[in-house]
């Protein structure tokens, strides 16, 4: 069975970074490629970030520079590193993988604000 889970989330003010985890069991994310999507209240999901097999990496136009995805693969989990956050980056974090279904995680929450 596959779980994804994700963790990192928190309160942190304007200009500060968290670093969000997705950890994996029941798939190995180094054969896969691993996304973060977020969904801000009343907004629909959007694509934040992916990481491919090989190690490739793609942004979201309006984040490339501030976050940046990477993985662990002898720990099986991916990293989002998220600086210089704004109020707007308000949401909850989703990690996504595509394996024999399309897996999600159960989401952490980050919250950007003074």
């Amino acid at each position: 069975q596959v779980q994804l889970v994700e963790s990192g989330g928190g309160l942190v003010q304007p200009g500060g970074s968290l670093r969000l985890s997705c950890a994996a069991s029941g798939i190995i994310f180094s054969i896969a490629t691993t996304r973060w999507y977020r969904q801000a209240p009343g907004k629909q999901r959007e694509f934040v970030a992916s990481i491919s097999s090989g190690g490739s990496t793609n942004y979201a136009d309006s984040l490339k520079g501030r976050f940046t995805i990477s993985r662990d693969n002898a720990k099986n989990t991916v990293y989002l590193q998220m600086n210089s956050l704004k109020p707007e980056d308000t949401a909850a974090y989703y990690c996504n993988v595509i394996g024999a279904k399309n897996y999600w995680g159960q989401g952490t929450q980050v919250t950007v604000s003074s």
